[in-house]
């Protein structure tokens, strides 16, 4: 699937607001916090692939597995070979080749979780931070039209010291292949 980078759209906001509802009201047993949008259309003026993501912090991993069949009744595909590894389940919407949303359930406790809004959080608050991410994001795109996982794993620098900068140690993150 090639990866496309879009200018900031104001309707993410709003598309995030109607899964989120939802979303609270499905997982309600599992939830240990709110759902949250995060990744960068969670970042206003930020250019992102169009695709909101979603975090939903659970109780227990293991235990909200049970989640899996109540969220495919909702329409989520669940995707149960994570290419970024066993921390979270994770599902998408509609279908893989044309996917609007991404929903991740990862455990409240796990690290991962102050990762995903402490860069969130960093990019919202400093725009000039924010524009050096657009301009990587974007001459990364060009770089790795073809290939996802490279583009992902090239921005994982800019990620990490951005983490430390705020006083967050980045944690391991999954090699080539």
């Amino acid at each position: 699937m090639a990866v496309t980078v879009v200018e900031y759209d104001t309707h993410w906001p709003r598309q995030f607001a109607e899964q989120r509802d939802q979303l609270a009201h499905l997982l309600k047993p599992w939830l240990a916090a709110p759902v949250e949008h995060v990744g960068s259309t969670s970042v206003p003026g930020l250019a992102s692939k169009p695709v909101i993501d979603i975090l939903a912090p659970v109780i227990s991993l293991p235990a909200s597995r049970a989640a899996v069949s109540v969220l495919e009744n909702d329409g989520w595909l669940y995707w149960p070979t994570d290419p970024n590894g066993r921390w979270r389940l994770w599902f998408l919407r509609p279908r893989p080749e044309a996917r609007t949303h991404h929903l991740y359930l990862v455990q409240h406790d796990y690290a991962h979780v102050a990762e995903l809004l402490a860069f969130r959080d960093a990019l919202r608050a400093n725009d000039g931070l924010r524009d050096q991410y657009r301009t990587l994001k974007r001459r990364l795109a060009n770089v790795f039209r073809d290939d996802r996982e490279a583009y992902t794993r090239a921005k994982a620098h800019f990620i990490d010291r951005t983490l430390r900068a705020g006083g967050v140690d980045p944690l391991p993150r999954p090699g080539p292949g």
